[in-house]
């Protein structure tokens, strides 16, 4: 039996992930569940599952919330050092680091520390530290599986050849809902409308990140640093119908893609039993039923936060975790109607652009930089 951890267990990465072990029972078992503030969700998750840990990362709720509502057995712990207490438990074998942002990271890095089997779904932990990760993960022997659905792709398709054969890979992006759309009409846009993602049901963060394309700029850096590619080596695709979930091109031509239904529930599963694959939950394609795939070239002017993804993957350094810091705040500002949809990629670049450099940095030093960022995007102005 499989032990998996799970950070972010009320997320939308998170509730899929309680389903797949549901469905998955006689393989594996919910040994920790963690959460930011929605404990009463938690609570529910443990008494569904019976974890042997339960966190709430907010300490200040540790008053309010009463361990006795917790399902029998599930220890209720408080604070980010119980999420790291929950990654590194000797018995946990797999992490799915699913808390969104580079508030993930500590969760994910201490799971790495001990050489855990870690689904990475926060790509912010690699955007913020990704040199870091690959070196420490290399040190310790952790596994580090791909949970989005773009780079779950890219690994699949890898198993078709080795490394030095890959020619490039193709990032597929769904082009959100306004793909199409003038950087003139786009100025227009409320959060409302950036909301309504035409095809998938993320958390707020991330679908307004797909509505401006940032979600595809940071999984550029990703994939540079997860599977040690060159900048020019990964491209991106707009396909609407989000079936290819990306691919990957070898030296010879050929092209080896994953398509599926949109349904992140198969590449965490994929995760979560590897290297082995099981019958799953996900609806599978109807190959009688006619369909068309179709790929466009993205607009970068339209969405530069696309050029703000290939410029920090290629600087690297300190530019990762300023431009995920700056891009965090930007969106909860206009989510706040602070900030207008255009400015949230224009702010980016004036943070990053006057951030002090540094190529090589420590954790502490992305850590400060992280902040600095934030501190400027809470003061930008149009």
């Amino acid at each position: 039996m499989k032990q998996i951890a799970v950070l972010g267990s009320t997320g939308s990465i998170g509730t899929s992930c309680l389903d797949v072990i549901d469905s998955l029972r006689e393989r594996m078992s919910l040994f920790a569940i963690t959460a930011f503030r929605s404990w009463e969700l938690v609570r529910e998750q443990s008494r569904r599952f019976h974890p042997r840990v339960a966190v709430i990362a907010d300490a200040s709720l540790k008053e309010i919330v009463s361990r006795g509502d917790f399902a029998p057995g599930t220890e209720l712990l408080f604070g980010a050092e119980g999420i790291e207490t929950a990654a590194a438990h000797d018995e946990v074998d797999v992490v799915i680091a699913g808390i969104v942002g580079a508030a993930g990271l500590r969760g994910t890095w201490a799971a790495i520390e001990k050489g855990k089997t870690v689904g990475i779904a926060n790509k912010e932990t690699l955007v913020v530290a990704g040199p870091l990760v690959m070196q420490l993960s290399a040190k310790t022997g952790a596994t580090l599986l791909p949970v989005d659905s773009e780079h779950s792709a890219i690994f699949q398709a890898m198993q078709a050849g080795r490394p030095e054969e890959v020619r490039r890979v193709v990032l597929t992006a769904s082009g959100g809902p306004f793909r199409g759309w003038s950087s003139d009409r786009l100025r227009d846009v409320t959060p409302e409308k950036a909301l309504a993602h035409p095809t998938w049901a993320m958390g707020q963060k991330i679908t307004i990140d797909s509505a401006t394309m940032m979600n595809k700029a940071l999984e550029v850096i990703e994939a540079k640093w997860l599977f040690g590619l060159r900048t020019d080596q990964i491209e991106i695709v707009v396909h609407p119908q989000s079936i290819v979930h990306s691919f990957v091109e070898f030296v010879d031509g050929s092209v080896i893609a994953q398509l599926s239904p949109p349904d992140m529930r198969l590449p965490i599963q994929y995760a979560m039993t590897y290297p082995e694959r099981s019958p799953g939950i996900s609806r599978a394609l109807n190959w009688q039923q006619p369909m068309s795939l179709d790929f466009q070239k993205p607009d970068f002017d339209a969405f530069p936060a696309l050029r703000l993804g290939y410029e920090v993957a290629e600087r690297g350094g300190t530019c990762g975790a300023v431009l995920n810091a700056a891009n965090e705040v930007a969106v909860a500002r206009f989510l706040n109607r602070e900030l207008g949809f255009t400015d949230i990629a224009r702010a980016c670049r004036a943070v990053l652009d006057s951030h002090d450099f540094d190529p090589s940095p420590s954790l502490s030093d992305l850590m400060r930089q992280d902040e600095r960022a934030r501190e400027e995007m809470r003061r930008w102005r149009c």
